[in-house]
């Protein structure tokens, strides 16, 4: 795909700010919709396939912008069809993005930050620290680059800011990026399609309250109290859980849109059945979602996650005490498809986890076929 070192990537507009540049160009205001059209809906990987501008202007575009920042440097299919990509970005840092297939959906996970700051201790994200928040450029590439792995007939269904860092730490960004993937002239996606997960800043998930879009909001929980969060989830020294949930709850007052909180399940942690029974009782009586995730394995860190048995049986009591709950189907494990861990392996000259099923340096070209190789 077309990316010109050097040159500002066009994914960095806005549209305001394109119409702006058009003009200045002495180009009608209009064509700010065709090459916006080209960009989100018709999948274009160079300026030259937008034939319904003047040749001109396709000129002028290409002397002027890259279409994309990033470089794809690593592209992993695992057997179950999920598909993850590793992307250079123009100062040289790695970030991650994935694709996840199921029936009746295409999901796609992406970062927001170059490493992550938050410091839980079971994840592979921030084992090498925050190196900065990304750009809306890089934000959005990944979800268009994502997007042109799709077939022909294929579509986005649904999006996930659950990749490498913690998102509301960059909220103005995301923000801005998510506005355009809502925007009729950008994907035109439904909020209630998109997630953002969260540790837990109270003061930023009031904010994406004030924002005025229903978007889902999952919560990292991981510990139902101060004492154990603060030894896995160290940022909590800041917070405290009570504020996350007072935050959570206003989030759901404001927009109606019921809080998920995620738990990830570290064998021997916090996968204690009076884990369970004190996690049951501070969302039994809230309108919530609780997903259990079982840790995946980084072989860097010291920890597992429990036998099936052990995790059906925490389950089974938050369950019981009438908390919906359901335990993440685990996707990619073959190809290091959890946050962070291609990054990781990738900076620090390790073997992905598991036989990769392809490894490109670059996607496929939109419409091939998938398959084992």
């Amino acid at each position: 795909m077309s990316t010109s070192p050097g040159l500002p990537a066009i994914t960095g507009l806005t549209q305001p700010e394109l119409i702006h540049w058009l003009e200045s160009c002495g180009q009608p205001r209009y064509r700010a919709a065709q090459v916006l059209r080209w960009l989100y809906r018709n999948r274009a990987t160079s300026f030259a396939e937008m034939l319904d501008l003047p040749v001109e202007l396709r000129r002028l575009l290409q002397d002027s912008f890259s279409l994309f920042s990033t470089t794809p440097t690593t592209h992993l299919i695992a057997k179950d069809g999920t598909e993850k990509l590793l992307l250079a970005l123009a100062d040289g840092q790695l970030v991650e993005c994935v694709l996840m297939r199921e029936t009746r959906r295409q999901t796609v996970c992406i970062s927001t930050q170059v490493g992550c700051g938050m410091g839980c201790v079971f994840c592979a994200s921030g084992l090498e620290g925050l190196k900065r928040n990304l750009s809306r450029a890089e934000i959005l590439e990944q979800v268009l680059r994502l997007d042109r792995l799709l077939q022909t007939d294929e579509r986005m269904t649904n999006v996930v800011i659950m990749g490498i860092g913690e998102p509301l730490a960059n909220l103005d960004v995301l923000l801005n990026v998510l506005d355009t993937l809502c925007d009729p002239d950008g994907l035109g996606l439904g909020a209630r399609r998109i997630t953002i997960s969260t540790v837990g800043l109270p003061d930023r998930m009031r904010a994406l309250a004030q924002h005025g879009r229903p978007f889902n909001l999952a919560v990292s929980l991981h510990a139902p109290n101060d004492t154990l969060r603060n030894t896995i989830v160290p940022v909590n020294t800041r917070t405290g859980i009570a504020a996350i949930l007072e935050a959570a709850d206003a989030y759901f007052e404001r927009t109606g849109r019921r809080v998920t909180y995620e738990y990830v399940l570290l064998g021997g942690v916090n996968d204690e059945p009076h884990h369970a029974h004190e996690l049951a009782s501070l969302l039994a009586h809230r309108n919530a979602h609780l997903n259990l995730i079982p840790m995946n394995h980084v072989s860097e860190l010291d920890f597992s996650e429990p036998a099936a048995p052990r995790t059906a049986a925490f389950a089974s009591i938050l369950t019981q005490a009438g908390v919906v709950t359901t335990v993440r189907k685990r996707k990619g494990e073959d190809i290091d498809a959890a946050c962070g861990q291609l990054r990781l392996t990738h900076q620090r000259g390790t073997p992905v986890s598991g036989p990769p099923i392809s490894s490109v340096a670059g996607p496929r070209v939109p419409g091939s076929t998938t398959g084992d190789q």
